[in-house]
């Protein structure tokens, strides 16, 4: 498919700036999603939460996501503001906002993020929060993926009273609705990529891949499938897309392994409509080792929610969310948001 411009991105990736990225002392660092702004600087929306609560499950139930600057694309990010603050357990999206993703059309910015709520009390410092704390429980039942829009990199942000992507009942996707992955074409109109899961009882199902689409970005979306885009073999998270031209191609985090070779590297696929997806024959885009600008090599712990800044039309830096440790997030000790420079073709 002509246009492809991620395929064996592995191949192309530069020495990584150990002093560049994003990365805060105090708070977890995740996602992480880049643009330039109207200042001509570069602008980073990532996710944050304090670390005195645990890095899995703390997101859900206290994330935010800020708004961080620099000179050149491979930072190092200086944190700016809160961009979406909590603002009430009423809220569809008022105790938690995740997975940043922004787009710029025309003179508007679009962030796509994930949004959850819960009418429990807050976590306080010294209280042990884990996977079967109900306020996470509810927390990941109210997941939902959502809108902002603003005429500025510097807001203010709209939000927006309802999600984008409501749950449906009896569908794959009647549990939660995650890790949007938009690409809005140059008309206004929208593809999305994103997570779901079925509820099943007491329990959530496996997770799947879904597909929606919409005359114009605010919506409304309509999900294009009855059924997950993707086999239950092709487990895949964290999906981005760009449309070619002649039709679309994502890289996404391969969560087992066997679709690239490296459980958790990233596998590139292409599709002629958004809705029917291929592997490419040369299936791994990227991997979890990074080569660093001190010319060691490190492989981290995660990377993953893999985000391209493209320049002039051409792919110039990954920004992933990393983490050290042996892998999985409660071995995590430290987390930021990684750039790595894009050689050209």
């Amino acid at each position: 498919m002509s246009g492809e411009l991620l395929n064996n991105l592995g191949e192309r990736l530069l020495p990584a700036p150990r002093n560049g990225g994003f990365r805060l002392d105090d708070y977890w660092v995740w996602c992480g999603s880049a643009v330039q702004g109207e200042d001509g600087r570069f602008h980073l929306f990532a996710s944050r939460w304090p670390k005195w609560l645990p890095m899995h499950p703390g997101w859900l139930t206290s994330s935010e996501i800020v708004r961080a600057s620099a000179d050149r694309p491979e930072g190092p990010y200086v944190l700016e503001e809160v961009v979406l603050k909590p603002r009430g357990a009423e809220y569809w999206d008022g105790r938690s906002t995740h997975n940043p993703h922004i787009v710029k059309h025309g003179d508007i910015y679009i962030l796509y993020y994930m949004g959850s709520t819960h009418p429990l009390p807050e976590p306080v410092p010294g209280e042990v929060l884990d996977l079967e704390d109900p306020r996470v429980i509810v927390a990941r039942a109210n997941k939902r993926v959502g809108i902002a829009v603003s005429t500025s990199v510097f807001g203010p942000w709209e939000r927006m009273d309802a999600p984008i992507l409501p749950t449906r009942p009896r569908r794959f996707d009647s549990f939660l609705t995650s890790n949007p992955a938009p690409c809005v074409r140059g008309d206004g109109s929208a593809l999305l990529i994103y997570k779901a899961r079925r509820y099943e009882g007491q329990v959530h199902g496996k997770m799947t891949i879904g597909v929606a689409s919409a005359e114009h970005y605010p919506g409304p979306y309509r999900v294009l499938s009855e059924e997950p885009v993707f086999p239950p073999e092709f487990h895949i998270e964290d999906p981005f897309i760009r449309h070619t031209g002649h039709g679309y191609e994502l890289i996404a985090k391969d969560m087992e392994g066997n679709l690239c070779g490296e459980k958790h590297g990233g596998i590139h696929a292409v599709s002629p409509d958004g809705l029917h997806w291929r592997l490419s024959d040369s299936p791994k885009s990227y991997s979890r080792t990074i080569r660093w600008d001190d010319g060691t090599v490190q492989t981290m712990g995660n990377l993953e929610r893999p985000f391209i800044l493209f320049q002039n039309g051409k792919p110039t830096h990954l920004f992933a969310a990393v983490a050290n440790g042996p892998g999985g997030f409660r071995h995590a000790t430290h987390t930021w948001n990684q750039v790595i420079p894009i050689a050209e073709e």
